[in-house]
């Protein structure tokens, strides 16, 4: 890291992201952040911010660890990206289509709800 680079304790990122520390060790004991190491602190780059925000936009989208890292990976500013921005759009559209799918689900559940808390209305009409 640089003198000008900013500098990230472990505190640091689990407070910005709101998450836990064991958490973020985790992420590093899989290998996807690297930190220095100042005597028993941790030191995190900007690098290792940026992974870690795309790991947790990864998760809330449904993406498997697996998943992010491989595109964290394909990084590769020499290509412009184009591999990795080819991935994520194939990633989005698999996202997009799973949750379409639970959308229509829940929309049935919801019909089938309805349709049974008419009948115990009826029922309980009746009695």
């Amino acid at each position: 890291m640089t003198k000008n680079d900013t500098i990230y304790t472990i505190s640091d990122l689990a407070q910005r992201f709101d998450i836990t520390t064991r958490t973020i060790r985790f992420y590093e004991s899989e290998g996807l952040l690297s930190p220095e190491r100042a005597g028993q602190k941790r030191l995190y780059s900007p690098r290792d911010y940026t992974t870690l925000k795309l790991i947790l936009r990864g998760k809330r989208l449904g993406w498997s660890l697996a998943e992010s890292r491989e595109l964290i990976q394909m990084y590769n500013p020499a290509q412009n990206n184009q591999a990795q921005y080819q991935k994520v759009l194939e990633r989005v559209q698999e996202s997009r289509e799973r949750l379409q799918h639970q959308l229509n689900d829940i929309e049935v559940m919801m019909l089938e709800l309805d349709e049974h808390e008419d009948q115990v209305r009826q029922a309980m009409q009746k009695t």
